[in-house]
């Protein structure tokens, strides 16, 4: 059953609790030797770990062109046509996330930034029971529009060895370069340190377990990450117009994620909380995940009945969601006093599910409240800047004494003499 509370009668921090458990001593120290051991032997420890945890003996990881085109046969027509739809989507909203590229010239001065597609990037996604085409997509497209020259897969396989249709018909819509079956911290750490079949890439993105999400941790410095993404969050704020059965409906979307995923409503009726939970009762029960949507709304539901919108805004801004649902009849008024959110859904049509699939915006989003600080996945993630500085002599002349007494006041006195020597007579 999930709790209703009003929030004056509850503090901050009971409305901010969250079940989520990040990585315990324990994982990091299994992953981290599992990084290990992939760092030194390759496909070799890699092919092992997929043997321990996937229970499958592979000799090779790579997916071969065979099984991709097989793969495509198999699989439904209309699903095809469906993602063909959802990667145009996403294309048209990514390609606005356009490079920032500029140049600065004035009196023998020339300054300016120049920006390049990463080389290579992995993309993780979810598999062995579990099989989600969607986070190919989103994660593939942002990399492919910013210009990186090799994107490669890694995905673990099922039982029978093999990656699910749907996944690789999504990887080759969407052009992945290279699919490797292997998944878990040993995938990452294979994306990392290389092995003898699998490139050492740039950048690693994409959702994982919590062990991956502990590997890409261990890993960062090596390679850049996407995120560390925690367990899926919904924030609905919902006004006395909205429909209890869609917001309930909605609030179950991510429940049935994750037994750690967090559904929250907040609302101005009482009357609207006791309906939403009636549904969720409802609702639930029909559900095929219902085990893992019931031990969700358990942990982390919570309905929060609230004076006024401004204080439902203001309750969200502290929670930072991954997504947040606005609602209510003028979503737009609203829009303006959000800060922290991952992906906003405006209005009463707008499920959260249309950002998972279809719409365009990125479903790669902060999580664990880190939407106060950063962003979903974009092309900006698979772009690197190097800025560049060309002076004159003259230039360099007006300004010379200002840098060379800034060098001083910091005791770096070489610095200064890298300056004043282009000034001095040449020494015989």
């Amino acid at each position: 059953m999930i709790r209703i509370m009003q929030s004056g009668k509850i503090s901050r921090n009971e409305i901010l609790s969250r079940n989520n458990t990040l990585e315990n001593d324990s994982i990091i120290a299994s992953v981290r030797d599992i990084i290990n051991q992939v760092s030194v032997n390759g496909d070799s420890a890699v092919l092992s770990y997929t043997e321990k945890f996937d229970g499958v003996k592979l000799e090779n990881l790579k997916v071969t062109n065979d099984e991709i085109e097989a793969a495509w046969q198999r699989t439904d027509e209309s699903l095809k046509q469906i993602v063909i739809k959802a990667k145009k989507n996403i294309e048209a909203f990514h390609k606005k996330q356009t490079s920032d590229s500029f140049f600065i010239s004035e009196n023998g001065i020339m300054l300016g930034q120049k920006s390049m597609p990463l080389e290579k990037a992995g993309v993780y996604v979810p598999g062995g029971t579990a099989s989600y085409p969607s986070s190919v997509l989103m994660n593939v497209i942002p990399a492919k529009i910013a210009g990186v020259k090799k994107i490669i897969m890694v995905t673990p396989p099922g039982k029978n060895g093999l990656i699910a249709d749907n996944i690789l018909c999504a990887a080759r819509i969407a052009e992945v370069d290279e699919i490797y079956k292997c998944g878990g911290a040993q995938a990452v750490a294979a994306l990392a340190y290389g092995t003898q079949s699998i490139s050492k890439v740039d950048k690693i993105v994409g959702p994982g377990n919590v062990f991956v999400a502990a590997a890409k941790r261990l890993v960062y410095g090596l390679v850049d990450i996407d995120m560390i993404a925690g367990p899926s969050e919904i924030l609905v704020i919902a006004d006395e117009g909205a429909n209890a059965r869609h917001v309930a409906a909605d609030m179950l979307s991510q429940a049935e994620h994750d037994p750690l995923a967090s559904a929250v409503l907040i609302c101005t009726s009482l009357k609207m909380a006791d309906e939403v939970a009636e549904e969720i009762e409802k609702q639930i029960k029909l559900l095929p995940r219902r085990q893992i949507a019931q031990e969700s709304i358990a942990n982390n539901g919570k309905i929060i009945v609230v004076k006024n919108l401004d204080e439902a805004v203001d309750i969200a801004n502290s929670i930072a969601p991954e997504h947040l649902e606005l609602c209510v009849n003028e979503p737009f008024a609203l829009f303006d006093k959000v800060r922290n959110a991952g992906s906003v859904f405006m209005g009463y049509h707008a499920a959260e599910a249309l950002g998972d699939y279809f719409a365009g915006p990125n479903h790669t989003l902060p999580t664990n409240g880190t939407a106060r600080f950063s962003s979903p996945l974009s092309v900006y993630d698979f772009i690197k800047r190097s800025s560049f500085i060309y002076y004159t002599k003259n230039a360099l002349n007006n300004v010379k004494d200002d840098v060379a007494n800034f060098a001083h006041a910091e005791g770096l006195d070489a610095h200064a003499k890298s300056i004043k020597i282009r000034f001095e007579e040449d020494i015989k």
